[in-house]
């Protein structure tokens, strides 16, 4: 076939597909029963080596954070380096939490949150905000983002200001899904990720 026979058979192709219906748009699946995982569906996995070799992927961190719901109270905030985009329309991110966490709480009762994308030289503010019980905002600079009020930590890769779009069960974790409401980046424009792998940070 030359190239006015292929010119052809496109022309054709095109006319042909104007002419069909429009594809009706894909539905979403059904949301399948939420539930505990059985002791009998437990796959045989050793703790201590999914750890270690889990750990072997290494990930950003941030810190979630989420204004104070009460007049006079504190705000929440988390080290999360279960962390991830997820969609870009609309746009939405998710973060995975512990079920037995005393911070995530206040998160989901504030109802919007912030994720800051901490850089190479905060890994003492992930540690800070890894310990339960402090007052893990002591001596932190921050200021409000400008959709929730989070608290926007200083000097950070990033931040992404978000309300809670849902939440999942994921085993002993929770899926929380956010919208993206704003977002930005951070002054420095060589500034480099703070990483976790294989127990440290990089």
């Amino acid at each position: 076939m030359g190239q006015a026979g292929m010119a052809e058979a496109a022309v054709r192709y095109l006319r042909s597909a104007a002419a069909a219906p429009l594809a009706r748009p894909v539905e979403a699946l059904p949301r399948p029963e939420l539930r505990c995982v059985g002791q009998n569906e437990r796959a045989p996995v050793d703790p201590t080596e999914f750890r270690r070799v889990l750990g072997t992927f290494a990930t950003g961190v941030t810190v979630v954070t989420a204004p104070a719901t009460e007049p006079g109270g504190s705000p929440a905030g988390f080290a999360c380096q279960s962390f991830s985009s997820l969609s870009l329309d609309p746009p939405l991110i998710a973060f995975m939490v512990g079920r037995t966490s005393t911070t995530w709480p206040r998160i989901a009762r504030a109802g919007v949150f912030c994720v800051n994308v901490l850089s190479a030289g905060q890994g003492e503010l992930c540690r800070a905000f890894a310990v339960r019980g402090a007052d893990k905002f002591a001596g932190v600079d921050h200021t409000p983002a400008p959709a929730s009020g989070s608290p926007r930590l200083t000097g950070t890769l990033a931040w992404i200001d978000c309300t809670i779009h849902a939440v999942h069960t994921g085993g002993d974790h929770l899926i929380v899904v956010g919208r993206v409401d704003a977002l930005g980046t951070g002054d420095d424009e060589d500034a480099r990720p703070l990483l976790f792998h294989k127990g440290r940070f990089l």
